[in-house]
């Protein structure tokens, strides 16, 4: 009888790999490997050490203990320089690249050896820059300004510069935060070509389906530990959930508990030739969900920036508690009752370095503290109610944003504008790049809002949550409304829509 082949040596190994930033055990002795030719999806919430993780793998931060193996060469660290080198590539949510210059231009600072007195062969590289993107698949001009790319062709410029680099070793961290669908499958296709070419691609995400969809294995991290790798014919998505959170999370997606009232806000033919969006009609009720789905580009955020007066309508009516409305001004649009939780939490939500408290009272200055007399015992009442109410996990109302994981910054963002006591509230992307029990915990929070009577437009670019979680779900696509279809629809009755393959109903 034939002896069983050896498994092959791992690209990547990691053995009890520990790091502490002050007295925060980030990583407690963690073991991962990474083989040749498989996707290994690393997942945890957040908060569960797979950012210090990564760093480590990347070079970016030095472990305090243990070892790392790369193509079997043992080190107590790496620098980026040193990973670089041994064949390790990073794909970022938000692509590292300069937004001035042309692609051919960041692929050539990213391959070509550098020298002060170097000739530069433009022709040369302008030819490598096309090869490579014709590998990932791209169809991008080398002499395009990054600028004027969509976030899908960065990251597929970005996968191009992994390429060209020989990298062995890719790590893709959210890579579809902010993908439609039809981009999702197009960077699936190039993960599996990664595969089949030999390479071993960490694959980090929220999305279980995706997990699911392209991976061989998963590692489980929870409190800076490992709690599991399993092959995914191993695993359901509930016993990874249970994995992940250490409890069992019964509803991701909870039920409507009440029926909606009366119309809240209506619009009838909206547009703003600016922002691209034209004819726009529904109205959303109290206690309402509407979900708004579409593809990216279909002036989903460009209709909540009307709404809060960013970029003001310039045709049609809008109606709040059958009150005309034309906000000009964020500050209008407060005063008369909307708030806007938008989609970049770190450039628009969370100030880091301004405390909890601060953070959930900028909006309401004039009502907390009038006169302008400053009333600490005020603010802090409110960041603590808040705290309470929304189950924000924190050291207490002084604790900095920064320190806080992304679905508690999340929560802060969304305790700002309840703050103000809004009869509408626009949340655009209100769980994007937030663990699952995060996730199931802003969905409750959603629910209980539209439970009280608040009425919720719910802008997201994840089918399965606008299906879950909408009472009805609009759908954009061209800067204007196609279809308003009831909530529980067909995944497939909404990208019909989304791709303009339905007639236009009576939006009403």
């Amino acid at each position: 009888m034939a002896a069983a082949s050896p498994t092959p040596s791992p690209l990547l190994s990691l053995r009890r790999a520990a790091k502490s930033y002050g007295g925060v055990r980030a990583l407690r002795g963690v073991d991962f490997d990474l083989r040749a030719g498989e996707v290994h999806a690393l997942l945890g919430e957040n908060g569960a050490g797979k950012s210090t993780l990564i760093k480590i793998i990347t070079g970016a931060h030095r472990p305090d203990a243990g070892e790392i193996t790369v193509a079997g060469r043992t080190l107590d660290g790496l620098t980026p320089a040193l990973a670089q080198q041994l064949g390790i590539a990073c794909i970022y949510q938000s692509p590292a690249l300069f937004p001035d210059l042309t692609v051919a231009e960041n692929i050539g600072l990213r391959l070509e050896p550098a020298g002060a007195m170097r000739r530069v062969d433009w022709g040369a590289r302008h030819r490598r820059a096309a090869q490579l993107l014709q590998q990932v698949g791209a169809s991008i001009a080398p002499a395009a300004e990054v600028r004027t790319l969509s976030m899908p062709e960065q990251q597929l410029v970005e996968i191009a510069c992994a390429i060209g680099a020989g990298a062995r070793i890719v790590v893709m961290d959210e890579p579809t935060a902010s993908l439609t669908q039809r981009e999702q499958e197009r960077l699936f296709t190039v993960v599996r070509e990664l595969r089949a070419a030999g390479v071993g691609v960490i694959y980090i995400s929220h999305r279980l389906e995706e997990i699911f969809a392209l991976a061989d294995r998963v590692t489980v991290l929870r409190d800076g530990q490992s709690v599991g790798t399993h092959g995914l014919n191993e695993v359901t998505e509930a016993g990874l959930i249970k994995l992940m959170v250490g409890r069992e999370v019964a509803q991701i997606y909870p039920p409507a508990e009440s029926a909606p009232g009366e119309p809240v806000l209506t619009l009838r033919g909206v547009g703003c030739a600016a922002s691209g969006v034209h004819g726009v009609s529904f109205e959303v009720r109290a206690g309402e969900i509407f979900g708004v789905a579409g593809l990216v580009g279909a002036g989903r955020t460009e209709l909540a920036r009307i709404l809060f007066g960013l970029t003001p309508a310039d045709a049609g009516e809008i109606t709040l508690n059958r009150e005309r409305l034309a906000p000009r001004s964020p500050p209008e649009a407060v005063a008369r009752g909307i708030a806007y939780v938008p989609e970049d939490r770190r450039r628009h939500g969370v100030v880091l370095e301004m405390p909890i408290a601060q953070n959930m009272t900028m909006a309401v200055h004039r009502r907390l503290f009038p006169g302008g007399w400053l009333r600490g015992a005020a603010e802090q009442g409110l960041a603590r109610d808040f705290i309470r109410d929304l189950a924000i996990k924190t050291a207490g109302p002084d604790a900095p944003g920064g320190s806080l994981s992304g679905g508690n910054q999340q929560k802060v963002s969304l305790a700002r504008w309840l703050a103000t006591q809004p009869r509408l509230l626009i949340l655009d992307e209100p769980t994007q790049g937030v663990d699952v029990g995060a996730k199931s915990e802003i969905h409750r929070i959603i629910r209980q809002l539209a439970k009280d009577g608040l009425a919720v437009i719910m802008i997201s670019s994840d089918l399965p949550e606008v299906l879950g979680m909408s009472d009805r779900i609009g759908v954009m696509r061209g800067g204007t409304l196609t279809a308003v279809l009831p909530g529980g629809s067909p995944a497939a009755a909404v990208m019909a829509a989304a791709l303009g393959q339905n007639e236009r109903p009576d939006p009403a």
